[in-house]
């Protein structure tokens, strides 16, 4: 659609406003801020004609627009530019990357903290994802004379755990042997190179190469049931989730394993902004999000986002987020590429 430079500045002033107000803007408002130099009569006309084009709308009888979705789209990705947060800002939360790097529950707690405080919205963050496992370490500890735990750690510190049952009584030692020659086979593998390194393993070795196999393909599979939250209470106390129903829905929906994966950006390092659902998620029909992947492409990615009303300070939330996804993405190769 094609708006006259005045129309634009007249449609950028009513979304800010009413986002920082949570009130109708009128024509009075728009010619008293000065942020455009005509008669109100012209004002009016504008304001009308964005209507027309299902940028505003007006509630019920009220004289003052507000944005509607598609206002909100044509706001985000026309009008907003690049925004950064303030440099004492961004400084600030750098540091308290560095010095929580070593921890992932620690920088998981700080990613979601900061962009609740920044974006002023709930945060949202899933834990990185092995897209593809790699073998690290494993272990056979015997529990019965047929019977052991394999306990399997893959790159970046994800363990799991099998019980095997043995062909034949097994004691620690030979356990121990056979994973010691495992550990030396796959070291740093994926999936694929195990798979060309099992020659010359013996029977009982390529049973319990097997099993990891097994255990590192359903892991590929498994979307990250990790979500870390912050601000969400305070953001279900907004006017615009009065309703306990929507409310409780809202939850529901981001309780769903994979939510964050399905509706975030496909790439890392891209930024995704939804608006009202874009249609297709109805429990999201007053909300925005703004999601960021963050990681190692093809590696391990995981999810970060904040979630708000649709009257939300889109530039704050959408730098907040490219700045946090950016940090976590450098955590993940410093962690799991080890």
């Amino acid at each position: 659609m094609a708006l006259t430079s005045r129309q634009q500045q007249i449609l950028s002033y009513v979304v800010q406003t009413y986002v920082a107000t949570a009130k109708p803007v009128s024509s009075h408002a728009i010619l008293s801020s000065g942020v455009v130099a005509m008669s109100s009569a012209t004002i009016r006309n504008d304001l009308a004609a964005l209507e027309d084009e299902g940028l505003l709308t007006h509630p019920h009888t009220s004289a003052g627009r507000i944005p509607t979705d598609k206002g909100y789209r044509y706001f985000v990705e026309r009008l907003l530019g690049d925004v950064e947060l303030p440099p004492q800002e961004e400084n600030t939360i750098r540091h308290q990357f560095h010095q929580a790097r070593l921890e992932m529950g620690n920088w998981m707690q700080l990613a979601a903290a900061v962009l609740a405080r920044s974006s002023r919205a709930a945060a949202l963050i899933s834990a990185p994802h092995l897209e593809l496992p790699r073998f690290r370490h494993v272990e056979l500890i015997s529990t019965q004379s047929q019977m052991a735990l394999l306990v399997l750690v893959l790159q970046g510190g994800t363990v799991r755990q099998q019980v095997l049952a043995l062909r034949e009584p097994t004691d620690q030692a030979a356990l121990s042997h056979a994973a010691a020659r495992l550990n030396a086979t796959f070291a740093g593998a994926d999936q694929t190179g195990m798979r060309t390194r099992l020659g010359g393993l013996s029977e009982f070795e390529l049973d319990v190469a097997g099993d990891i196999l097994d255990l590192m393909m359903s892991d590929a599979r498994a979307p990250s049931a990790e979500v870390v939250r912050d601000g969400l209470t305070d953001v279900l106390r907004e006017p615009e989730f009065v309703s306990q129903t929507e409310a409780r829905a809202i939850v529901q929906a981001l309780e769903q394993p994979g939510f964050l994966t399905e509706l975030g950006a496909s790439r890392v390092g891209t930024v995704q902004v939804v608006i009202g659902g874009e249609g297709r998620w109805r429990e999201l029909s007053s909300c925005s999000m703004v999601l960021a992947r963050y990681g190692v492409e093809g590696f391990a990615t995981g999810t970060v986002g904040v979630l708000g009303p649709t009257r939300m300070p889109y530039g704050r939330a959408i730098s907040a987020v490219k700045l946090v996804a950016g940090l976590m993405s450098g955590l993940v190769g410093d962690i799991y590429s080890d």
